[in-house]
């Protein structure tokens, strides 16, 4: 009944939004004519100023980010020198579509809606990805893109789903996700505790996740199924046609890690653009003008960190990894710190990515009743090394920096190191703040008064609080 209902709210909900696409694509269409035309206006400027002079010296071939950055100094040149450098920053960024964007490096890795929650995390372990768009499998061949996909499944999402099942089961439960799981796989939340023994699950994450993964229960829930439930949300994409300004917006002030870029006429996406590599695109960008301008600055100077050291979630290093877990599902963020016993220094980091590990490599907690997060930490740079993950984050170790850093700096390193945020110490070595790549954005550019009209409309945000 419950999952009746669900589906009949998606079908509402697609039909409405149907409706909706095409009043957004009637209003794009114009903006992107303006867009245009201004861009054309800025670029003729350009060429006109240039003629009779030297042309800008050039490097070693540019990498396409760095031509990007190139398209950014162009028309940052012609603009009103009124301006301050923000509103420079958003005029330029908003003369630029999203097509322009540099394509991912292999092909956009999708999953099928029939696929199990155990084939999904495999997939996005194996190509190193933390999400990936969903493809209803029962849509038509010729189903224009808001058909054809349902959502996002990522390993955040899957990860608290997951922990949503390691908490002991209510008598008062009737939520549709636990419904349809005892209805679906034939194994109750009840069941799988009662496997673990007496003991509570962040007490025994080792036994919690061994009984998980062998489970039915983990082997039959099909990617549609946690469809509805936590982190899941209607399809949000862009068209090639919108501006960089809407994109840097969606990643850094509503909270969205990862934007699908679609082709209208084919009905199939183009492009992920991610916070991590829009990031990359800036560190290219080092030596240009607008971003020399705005990467100067140091930390202090343009407000960051935002998240002070008194509000950082944190986990001692003799607690259960679990528990870094949970805690990271209830105060709903993406990584904590791991600090040492008794103490406010930092001696790790642990994302909600991370639970992979738990799901995919049964030796990591193989030998460990209760796995606690240093042993975790341990455990996981072992495994790593032992399969030849040189570059994998977790073995760079534990990356700081300070308040006097510059934003250049924090950019390089959050690059190289490829990491999703890095936290503030002072000389002692003691937390002082966390900046995650979202906060970098944000100062970037700003949302204009009125900028996203009806935009969101029939779309649910994440939580005001969310730090993922």
């Amino acid at each position: 009944m419950e999952q009746r209902i669900f589906s009949t709210f998606v079908e509402l909900y697609r039909e409405r939004e149907t409706e909706r696409e095409r009043e957004r694509q009637r209003i794009e269409n114009k903006k992107r004519e303006c867009v245009e035309l201004r861009a054309f206006v800025l670029m003729a400027s350009v060429q006109l100023q240039r003629q009779g002079s030297s042309p800008r010296q050039q490097d070693s071939p540019r990498s396409p980010e760095a031509q990007l950055g190139m398209k950014v100094e162009d028309l940052w040149d012609v603009l009103e020198p009124q301006l301050s450098p923000t509103e420079k920053l958003n005029a330029c960024f908003e003369s630029i579509p999203v097509e322009a964007f540099p394509p991912p490096p292999s092909q956009v890795i999708e999953i099928k809606s029939d696929t199990s929650l155990a084939e999904a995390v495999e997939i996005l372990a194996q190509h190193r990805i933390l999400s990936a768009p969903v493809v209803d499998v029962d849509a038509p061949e010729d189903a224009s893109w808001i058909d054809r996909y349902i959502g996002i499944v990522e390993f955040a999402g899957i990860a608290v789903w997951i922990l949503h099942q390691s908490e002991p089961p209510s008598p008062r439960s009737s939520s549709p996700s636990s419904a349809l799981a005892a209805a679906v796989n034939g194994m109750s939340k009840a069941a799988l505790f009662k496997d673990l023994g007496p003991e509570s699950a962040s007490m025994t994450s080792g036994n919690f996740f061994e009984a998980l993964t062998t489970s039915e229960f983990y082997k039959n829930t099909k990617v549609r199924d946690i469809a509805g439930s936590f982190r899941w949300a209607p399809f949000l994409a862009l068209q090639k046609s919108n501006s960089f300004l809407t994109m840097l917006l969606l990643l850094s002030k509503y909270k969205m890690k990862s934007i699908p870029v679609v082709d209208l006429g084919e009905g199939t996406i183009d492009n992920i653009i991610t916070q991590s590599s829009v990031i990359h695109m800036l560190a290219e960008c080092a030596g240009l003008e607008w971003f020399e301008s705005w990467g100067k600055k140091k930390l202090s100077e343009i407000g960051l960190p935002i998240m002070s050291a008194n509000h950082i979630v944190k986990v001692y290093e003799d607690e259960p990894v679990l528990q870094a877990f949970k805690l990271m599902r209830r105060k709903k963020i993406g990584g904590i710190p791991v600090v040492e016993k008794g103490g406010n220094k930092a001696v790790g980091n642990i994302s909600l990515r991370d639970i992979q590990f738990l799901l995919t490599a049964p030796e990591i907690y193989h030998d460990y009743r209760s796995i606690t997060a240093k042993n975790f930490l341990t455990a996981v740079r072992k495994y790593m090394e032992e399969h030849h993950h040189e570059d994998s984050p977790l073995l760079s170790g534990m990356v700081t920096c300070s308040r006097n850093h510059t934003i250049k700096e924090l950019i390089h390193l959050l690059d190289s190191k490829k990491i999703h945020r890095i936290y503030v110490v002072d000389f002692n070595g003691n937390l002082e703040g966390v900046i995650t790549l979202r906060d970098i954005i944000s100062r970037l550019v700003h949302e204009p008064p009125g900028y996203f009209g009806d935009f969101f409309d029939g779309v649910l945000p994440l939580p005001e609080n969310s730090r993922v």
